[in-house]
């Protein structure tokens, strides 16, 4: 059944004059706002707080989410964030968020629609981090921290409620992934040796940005043996060189989560996150015979490559185009030896930085009104 979009009207004190004893959460369940999971009531009083979060003006389109192309208008982000769970200080990070998203480099019309299982991830760097209680530790995919899990589910009611993302409609994925719940962490700048993330792209440490990238789910990378860097960084080579994920077989950009033990090991030996990205970049390889079934089928070429790959059979291609497509991150508990590649969608996205109040610092590339593709 397709979705209409939520608006002020639906506000439970003013809807259709409810009757003191309605059920709201299963009310809005039967009117077909909710990811699956019971929201909360959006109260006029909860609303209008997360309104003024961010600077008030409720009629305001902040930006226009695909496919459905629905105004999302301060009004309906805020009620969305209270049907998620968030509190008012998340404000400025969904709002950065959903800017980022919908900069047309991000390509959301093509994620939101796609038969792939990607999803948007979140990855937010800087002081509101811990202003607003967000988890960079133990379990930071995980359950347990509001801020997280409500923030990335307030993204996800924005892209079914305003975007019209839904399962079997306009979102035609076949499998999809438990991060179209939620996909939301925050970098690990305490525990990490390594500069943080919007840093090492040009911005001040006091800043605040978000990321996105349209991702698969993490894939676990373990190695408690080696003590140096190339050790750790061949286990993550190995499990970015298969030929299963989209990566392998349409290019584009993706991210690896780096656990602080792993860090911390290749920092001792001097290593800055250039030489990790760089090695990663190097290592990573595969052989086109493979990921062309060796013409078992007819002769690939596979035109979503990029056109400066070999096509022999024997060619070692590299996962991603060049170090800049390996966006690396440092998060999770600091015990314990393992890390993450995460793949992306393919060359039909790029990934979006954005400082969360808008304002881009001077010197970055590529950047529109605070928010440069990377």
């Amino acid at each position: 059944m397709a979705q209409t979009a939520i608006t002020a009207r639906h506000l439970p004190e003013t809807d259709q004059n409810l009757p003191s004893d309605t059920d709201l959460v299963e009310w809005y369940y039967a009117q077909g706002y909710a990811d699956g999971l019971p929201v909360v009531p959006p109260t006029p009083a909860k609303v209008a707080a997360c309104i003024e979060a961010m600077g008030g003006d409720p009629a305001f389109v902040e930006c226009r989410v695909p496919p459905r192309w629905g105004n999302l208008t301060r009004e309906v982000l805020a009620i969305n964030m209270v049907m998620a769970g968030c509190l008012p200080q998340y404000a400025p990070v969904v709002r950065a968020a959903m800017l980022a998203l919908t900069d047309p480099a991000f390509n959301l019309n093509g994620v939101q629609a796609t038969t792939h299982m990607a999803c948007p991830l979140l990855v937010v760097n800087g002081p509101i981090r811990t202003a607003i209680g967000m988890n960079a530790g133990c379990n930071t995919f995980g359950s347990g921290n509001r801020a997280n899990a409500t923030i990335g589910r307030a993204i996800r009611l924005i892209l079914l409620n305003v975007g019209g993302g839904w399962p079997g409609d306009l979102d035609k994925s076949t499998l999809g992934h438990p991060g179209k719940y939620t996909y939301c962490i925050a970098e690990n700048e305490e525990a990490s040796p390594l500069a943080p993330y919007h840093v090492e792209k040009g911005y001040k440490a006091e800043d605040s940005t978000v990321f996105v990238l349209a991702a698969e789910p993490p894939h676990s990378v373990t190695n408690h043996v080696a003590n140096d860097p190339e050790g750790i960084l061949d286990s993550i080579c190995s499990a970015m060189s298969t030929i299963a994920h989209n990566n392998a077989v349409s290019s584009g950009h993706c991210a690896v989560v780096l656990g602080p033990e792993h860090a911390q090991t290749i920092a001792k030996h001097g290593w800055k996150r250039h030489d990790v990205r760089s090695y990663l970049w190097t290592y990573a390889r595969i052989r086109f015979g493979d990921i062309a079934f060796n013409h078992r089928y007819g002769k690939i070429y596979n035109r979503n490559l990029p056109a400066w790959y070999k096509r022999d059979l024997e060619a070692r291609i590299p996962i991603v185009p060049s170090v800049d497509n390996i966006h690396l991150f440092v998060a999770g508990g600091e015990a314990g030896r393992f890390s993450a590649f995460i793949p992306g969608w393919g060359h039909m996205t790029n990934p979006v930085l954005r400082a969360i109040d808008g304002i881009a610092p001077a010197g970055v590339a590529d950047c529109v009104d605070g928010a440069c593709a990377v």
